[in-house]
């Protein structure tokens, strides 16, 4: 046994091991889990004679089970049975884990099946990896030749060239397989495998292999070959493309099937800049205004979500002919996934375009988005201002869009303001302090009277972020005294929102700041006649007791001020106040110890 181990050791062991065959399923998932501590404590020699074995023989059980046992071997399991010289002992159970019905299960044996062969020498992989993927390639059922598929390019490039050989014709077998599943996994695991290939075996058996995936009669086939065909593509000139696979890019970006062209649509950046500059402008430019107005909404979304990226690759003249006028459609769309996915992107064209071209074609688009009734619509253009504004400065910017955005932030729909809000610090960031301060700073602090209690709340946030982007001297000015100012408010609501807002805002304030604008305050309140706010102070008390009492300029503060207050609290008529306010005192105090021990050269124990 482990040296690590003692005798006390074994009855636990025993016990992890009886749950391993324990009937309860939650009892075999726990002890799968703990399965490295159990081989650790058995020893290399016994997890390889009697673990390895058991886990071998355990592939009749639940796929939850079976999942975690999966992952669990390919967590570096090696180190408890001997190191990677034994590590092919972990491809049994993992091989048939690879077989099982399963989906999850299959593809996670062989993830970890992967990671395994990361240490295989050559001779390992030459004695057990290659031949269980020939076993998988070869199976009877189709689960264990769909699992193969991944097995191929991790060890390709680690055999010799008669292997390379060997592999690369049981691959193309199971591209031609008679069931789809397992053509689809080809589809799916051909490109990493192009990937290790040298060009001429690319030409010679890759393409080959894609060809005839990239016309399967099933689709779920035919979109899985289009990172195919990027993967190729890599390998080959633009000229080679355009007279070996332009057939195949036209087929594939017109396919029938609106899961295919989806998925051209959503790799189109990726093609584009692979093929070449010409075939960009001779091709892919009319294929992608199509797929901007496929009859798919699917389609639609994807191919817009590319708007930016592909425009790189054209002139700005071509921009504004061919891009312009489909982006202006899709403002239009009927589908708010379509114009949500446009109004992420649409800013992107702006540094392409230039000042003049943005103000004349783009802000237009901007303001009808910024008016969209779905809120994600209004929020994407918001978030991607930053782009605009560098192109034509933040006065032509707000001049056109704040008043849009403050319609937004005094919308009727609660959700709306709130995810305003959230846009704020981004906004601040943009706009800069003045000009932050005479737009918008009068309707941040509005939002902390607002109804609803989650933009109260929300609105707080807001002020911490705002003084992280401003500097606390600014938050001193702007924030400080419309906050303590709310504390004086005959509504309950604003004295809570008062001290809510200490809570969270304090801390990143100097202590100068809190000892001369804002304790006062909080210590008056501590006296208010709601039990609410009262345990409300005490929560804050701790903050600022935690935050500053750990330093010697703030101990005095703490001891002079809060502690009175919170040991006032502890003797409440209120349960709840007493609570909050024993806990402060407690917190506080750890906060003293700190500082006392720091002062005699201690550490905390």
């Amino acid at each position: 046994m482990d040296p690590g181990f003692s005798t006390d050791d074994i009855a636990p062991i025993a016990i992890l091991m009886d749950e391993l065959r324990s009937e309860d399923v939650q009892l075999r998932l726990n002890a799968i889990h703990r399965i490295s501590t159990i081989a650790l404590a058995l020893g290399p020699e016994r997890a390889r004679g009697e673990l390895i074995p058991f886990l071998q023989e355990s592939v009749d059980d639940e796929d939850e089970v079976l999942l975690a046992l999966a992952e669990e071997l390919g967590r570096n399991f090696e180190e408890y049975i001997g190191g990677a010289e034994y590590a092919q002992l972990l491809l049994g159970p993992l091989e048939n884990l690879s077989a099982v019905e399963e989906t999850l299960v299959r593809d996670k044996a062989a993830e970890s099946i992967t990671k395994v062969s990361e240490v295989l020498n050559s001779s390992q992989i030459e004695q057990y990896y290659l031949p269980l993927v020939q076993r998988l390639s070869r199976g009877e059922w189709f689960t264990s030749r769909t699992s193969s598929c991944a097995l191929y390019a991790p060890v390709y490039d680690k055999v010799g060239t008669a292997m390379q050989d060997d592999l690369r014709r049981a691959f193309a077998s199971l591209g031609t397989d008679d069931t789809p599943m397992v053509r689809r996994a080809a589809a799916k695991w051909l490109g990493p495998f192009i990937k290790k290939l040298s060009k001429p075996h690319v030409l010679a058996d890759g393409l080959a292999v894609y060809r005839r995936l990239q016309s399967d009669d099933q689709d779920s086939v035919r979109l899985l070959t289009v990172e195919d065909l990027i993967a190729i593509a890599q390998h080959l000139t633009p000229a080679e493309v355009k007279d070996l696979l332009l057939k195949q890019i036209r087929q594939t970006i017109t396919d029938k099937s609106w899961r295919v062209r989806y998925m051209a649509a959503s790799h189109f950046n990726e093609l584009a800049e692979t093929v070449g500059q010409e075939m960009v402008r001779e091709e892919l430019i009319g294929h992608y205004v199509q797929l901007l107005k496929d009859n798919e909404a699917e389609v639609r979304t994807a191919a817009a979500g590319q708007i930016p990226g592909f425009s790189k690759l054209l002139e700005k003249e071509v921009i504004l002919a061919r891009i312009v006028p489909c982006v202006r459609d899709l403002c239009q769309d009927t589908s708010q996934h379509v114009r949500a996915a446009l109004a992420n992107q649409i800013s992107g064209l702006a540094p392409l375009l230039g000042k003049d071209a943005t103000i004349e074609h783009l802000l237009p688009l901007f303001l009808h988005l910024l008016k969209d009734e779905f809120p994600e619509v209004r929020l994407n253009i918001i978030s991607k201002l930053e782009q605009v504004n560098t192109v034509i400065g933040i006065e032509l910017l707000s001049e056109s869009l704040l008043p849009a955005i403050v319609e937004l932030a005094e919308d009727k729909s609660w959700r709306v303001r709130q995810a305003i809000i959230e846009y704020i610090p981004l906004l601040a960031n943009q706009l800069g302090k003045p000009f932050f301060d005479e737009q918008l700073g009068n309707l941040c602090m509005s939002w902390l009277g607002d109804t609803v209690f989650s933009i109260r709340e929300a609105a707080i946030v807001n002020l911490k972020k705002l003084t992280e982007v401003f500097g606390v001297d600014w938050a001193k000015v702007q924030i400080v005294p419309k906050v303590v100012g709310m504390g004086q408010h005959p509504n309950y609501l604003y004295r809570m929102t008062t001290v809510q807002a200490i809570t969270v805002i304090a801390p990143s304030f100097t202590l100068e700041i809190v000892r001369g604008d804002i304790l006062e305050t909080l210590l008056q309140l501590a006296n208010d006649p709601i039990p609410n706010i009262r345990f409300n102070v005490a929560k804050a008390l701790e903050v600022l007791g935690t935050t500053f009492g750990d330093r010697a300029e703030g101990r005095q503060l703490i001891e002079q001020k809060v502690f009175p207050v919170l040991e006032m609290l502890k003797n409440d008529q209120d349960a709840d106040v007493r609570f909050f306010a024993a806990r402060g005192l407690q917190k506080t105090h750890e906060a003293g110890g700190k500082l006392s021990l720091a002062a005699a050269g201690l550490k905390q124990p």
